[in-house]
């Protein structure tokens, strides 16, 4: 009998990020990855204060952000790399009145770190009316960090690369087959609609594409330019342009639809020919009000979820991990705008 301290089931960013945690705290766990790519590991990475619809910002932005450039530097540690792409996001504005807009918003005092007012012409694309750069906003080596992450882990005989079978799990004596284990943290994204202990967690899937394309002509900037989706450089010959948001079309097909408009919407701004390489699409856990799914069983109190992390998967999977590590081993209330029991005091 093999013994640990915590089970991990899934290897999005919540799963790595919370096992971030138990190394540092000197824990000892393993990680069920199913192997299926994740939304989280076909994401875009981008690291952005700011919502840019909207020139608005979110709850601990700022917080988010230092968190996770400290985490970065403790994971460097152990894997000899950092992952974080200085590569700040630039917005097209569409017009005048969007240029007016963002000059008014970075006079809030909760964006006047992130909006630059010093707007610029960018030289390999059309924008009319400039970009404006959101400053802290950066990238994430996706691909480098799943990889390097989950080969330490094998390395360390921390990974299993098998299916979490439900009907294994021996609650009453924590044991699951041959593992016996003081917690179990489900960070499952949408499979956990699958899990017979969580599978009534608010949820959404809302499916995202992505493309990506080989320019005729490169960007010459190592930035991450915004218009109506992200496109930036992955490689010496790949760009990535994406993602889509659709709550409509659940299959696990591509979508030609959203192909298309990804097609047009990268034809908008980059007006040279590009040819489209490869096609990806993944299902984000997203919730009504915006805000994570942490938190306990009501029945089995070492059973514990992280899920809903949404189109911020990186900020929220690294900040909230911390909480739910603090909340299981030094009984750390949870922020109620992200702990479970908002939805049973909403019921009530």
């Amino acid at each position: 009998m093999k013994n640990v301290d915590y089970i991990i089931v899934g290897d999005g960013y919540a799963a790595l990020f919370f096992a971030h945690q138990l190394i540092k705290n000197k824990k000892s766990f393993v990680i069920y990855s199913e192997g299926r790519k994740s939304a989280s590991q076909i994401s875009a990475g981008i690291i952005n204060p700011v919502v840019l619809k909207k020139f608005t910002t979110f709850w601990l932005a700022q917080q988010q952000i230092d968190f996770l450039k400290t985490s970065l530097d403790e994971i460097e540690k152990y894997t000899d790399k950092n992952y974080l792409i200085e590569a700040p996001v630039h917005r097209i504005f569409h017009d005048e009145n969007e240029q007016n807009l963002w000059q008014k918003k970075a006079k809030n005092e909760d964006l006047s770190d992130f909006l630059n007012t010093d707007f610029r012409h960018l030289d390999d694309v059309k924008n009319d009316y400039n970009a404006g750069m959101v400053k802290q906003s950066a990238r994430l080596n996706v691909q480098g960090f799943f990889n390097d992450l989950l080969k330490f882990y094998e390395d360390n005989s921390q990974l299993i690369r098998e299916k979490f079978d439900y009907e294994k799990l021996n609650t009453i004596e924590s044991v699951y087959k041959d593992i016996s284990y003081k917690s179990i943290v489900f960070c499952e994204g949408m499979g956990v609609k699958y899990n017979p202990y969580f599978s009534d967690i608010q949820v959404i899937p809302n499916k995202g594409h992505h493309i990506r394309v080989e320019l005729s002509k490169p960007i010459t900037e190592n930035i991450t330019i915004k218009k109506k989706h992200f496109l930036f450089a992955l490689n010496s010959e790949l760009y990535f342009y994406g993602g889509t948001y659709d709550r409509e079309q659940m299959h696990e097909n591509i979508d030609d639809s959203a192909v298309e408009q990804l097609r047009n919407g990268l034809s908008e701004f980059y007006q040279n020919d590009f040819e489209i390489k490869e096609v990806h699409f993944g299902f984000r856990p997203t919730v009504k009000d915006r805000r994570p799914i942490v938190g306990r069983h009501s029945l089995h109190h070492n059973l514990y979820v992280f899920n809903g992390l949404g189109a911020r998967g990186i900020l929220n999977g690294c900040y909230f991990s911390k909480s739910l590590y603090d909340y299981i081993e030094n009984n750390i209330d949870l922020p109620g705008e992200i702990s479970i029991e908002r939805f049973n005091k909403k019921d009530a």
